[in-house]
């Protein structure tokens, strides 16, 4: 399996930092997936997910294996940061 794409795009959520969207092996795309930073300044990678009557969130698409939970959010961290440095770089 091979992440083919990534695309990042901004929020105007406070409480994220950008939301992503993926794409693998050219053929599977998912949405909805949440860029948050924590005040120490580590990334943390959130995949879509649906608020339960309880008000708990499950993840509906999900990594099925650690291994590849790490492969996702590290392409997904350096799309991140190199969205960022566009974005500062752009003239107003």
């Amino acid at each position: 399996m091979e992440i083919t794409e990534v695309r990042i795009g901004p929020s105007d959520d406070e409480r994220i930092a950008a939301y992503a969207s993926i794409t693998i092996d050219d053929c599977f795309v998912v949405h909805g997936l949440q860029l948050k930073i924590s005040k120490k300044g580590d990334y943390y990678l959130f995949m879509p997910g649906r608020k339960q009557a309880d008000g708990t969130y499950t993840e509906i698409v999900f990594p099925a294996d650690n291994a590849t939970r790490r492969m996702i959010e590290e392409k997904v961290f350096a799309a991140y940061k190199v969205f960022v440095n566009e974005t500062v770089r752009r003239p107003v």
